[in-house]
């Protein structure tokens, strides 16, 4: 075996886990049960989507793919950011309410 066909196998099998790992963070998106829940799985289906991105650029060459994947990992870090933010307002004011 080569070590061309080695990597071309490897880059296939990692997409191939990659993308399980897509869908299953999107089914626990879509069930829940909590805000957390959510939250946790939109930022791992960000990382998953950067993997994806970094596995194409390998598979491709193109070099393009990892600019993609540097500006998702900005704006979905700052996404996290602001629904921990939103979680937690939310929770002191339910808090707030509870407490009369």
């Amino acid at each position: 075996m080569t070590p061309a066909t080695f990597l071309d196998m490897a880059v296939d099998i990692a997409l191939i886990m990659v993308v399980l790992s897509l869908a299953i963070a999107f089914v626990r998106l879509a069930r829940g049960p909590g805000l957390a829940d959510r939250v946790v799985a939109l930022d791992m289906m960000t990382v998953t989507l950067i993997a994806v991105c970094g596995v194409t650029a390998i598979r491709s060459g193109e070099l393009a793919l990892l600019d993609v994947a540097l500006v998702l990992a900005l704006v979905g870090f700052l996404a996290t950011v602001a629904l921990a933010r939103y979680a937690e307002k939310r929770d002191a004011q339910q808090e707030d309410r509870s407490n009369g």
